[in-house]
């Protein structure tokens, strides 16, 4: 059943992920914006807040992992789907600040019913989002002794800002937000390696296909 006049903003780093799921869910009835990665999430949160957010976990620059744990902190009314390639099942993947979590690859009808599910679902809130600890960041460049840089994303006033990393071997930093001078502590971590486009849909496709087989067989 359609939750009537929700608002929903999809992120991931691929866009025919995003047009194919926004095109769906339009379809039936939702209102639905995108937004490519991390970032420029935030900037769509600071035009609108959406109900429900789904977004990818590995992207470039500012990661899923990340985007969520700033949305739980900032915004904790929007209920959030994490979504993710590299995870199997139904569960929320440990250290996700998800309610709920949609495989790729899966149909449609899944992610509807999770949607549809929310409302019943225990907000999860994992331990480490309830004590200081420091923001994920991906970094920018490569090469372990020259200086690289990362993207930094305040989790107070959700603006962005440049950051050199001189030692990326040093995975703990530090540093103040240049706009509002909050302190932010931040991890840098490489990015973890997806799963190919082709693998995803071809595992959607064959869903559809068993869904249509049974449903005739009914």
């Amino acid at each position: 059943m359609l939750r009537a006049n929700d608002k929903l903003l999809i992120v991931d780093d691929r866009k025919l992920i995003r047009t194919s799921l926004s095109l769906e869910l339009t379809e039936i009835g939702y209102s639905v914006r995108t937004a490519q990665d991390g970032f420029s999430a935030l900037r769509e949160l600071r035009e609108e807040v959406p109900d429900i957010l789904i977004s990818d976990l590995n992207m470039p620059g500012m990661c899923g992992f990340e985007l969520l744990r700033v949305v739980r902190r900032r915004f904790p009314s929007i209920q959030v789907i994490a979504m993710s390639g590299a995870f199997s099942g139904s569960e929320v993947p440990s250290g996700v600040a998800a309610d709920a979590f949609y495989q790729k690859g899966s149909s449609i009808g899944a992610l509807l019913r999770i949607i549809e599910t929310l409302p019943l679902m225990r907000r999860r809130v994992p331990l480490q989002d309830r004590v200081a600890t420091p923001h994920s960041m991906q970094r920018n460049g490569s090469g372990a002794s020259s200086e690289t840089g990362a993207t930094v994303a305040c989790p107070e006033c959700l603006r962005t800002f440049p950051q050199p990393v001189y030692d990326p071997r040093e995975r703990e930093q530090k540093t103040n937000c240049i706009h509002c001078g909050s302190s932010i502590q931040y991890t840098i971590v490489e990015p973890v390696e997806q799963m190919p486009l082709e693998t995803l849909y071809r595992r959607a496709g064959a869903e559809v296909s068993a869904q249509r087989a049974s449903d005739v067989g009914d």
